[in-house]
C-alpha cells in the first residue's frame, strides 16, 4: 500500500491523566524518552501493530487531540503538494531525534495530518 499511516500522537492537555488512562485501558508499554528542548515524549509500545506516542499538547489552552501520520518518500515535496492542493503548513519539516522528519498540515476543510519521512 503507498503511504501507509506508520504512527499515531497524542498532544495531550493533561499528559499524566493520559498515561494513566490509555496505559491502564490497554495495558500499553509507555516509556518516556527527553527531548532536546528538556521536555518528554512518550513511546507508545502496543506489543503489536502500529505503536506511537504521547507528549503535553505545544498549544496551551488547547483539547488533546491524537493525530495520525502518513509515510511518504520525500517529505519536502509531499508538503508542497499538499499546500499547491490547498493545504496550509502547520509544522514545517523538522528532524526528529535522527530517525528522520516530520511535517504537519491542515487540509482544506480543517483536519490535521502529519507526514513522516524515515531516515534511510
Amino acid at each position: 500500500m503507498p503511504n501507509p499511516f506508520v504512527h499515531v500522537e497524542l498532544s495531550s492537555a493533561d499528559l499524566p491523566a493520559s498515561k494513566a488512562f490509555y496505559g491502564a485501558l490497554f495495558d500499553w508499554q509507555l516509556r518516556d524518552v527527553p527531548l532536546p528542548n528538556g521536555g518528554t515524549y512518550t513511546l507508545i509500545d502496543t506489543g503489536e501493530g502500529r505503536g506511537g506516542g504521547m507528549l503535553v499538547s505545544p498549544v496551551p489552552n488547547t483539547p488533546s487531540i491524537w493525530l495520525p501520520y502518513v509515510a511518504v518518500p520525500d517529505l519536502t515535496a509531499s508538503l508542497a503538494q499538499a499546500e499547491a492542493l490547498g493545504a496550509s503548513l502547520v509544522v514545517p519539516k523538522t528532524e526528529v531525534l535522527g530517525m528522520g522528519w516530520l511535517g504537519i498540515f491542515r487540509d482544506p476543510t480543517g483536519a490535521l495530518l502529519g507526514l513522516w519521512q524515515a531516515k534511510s
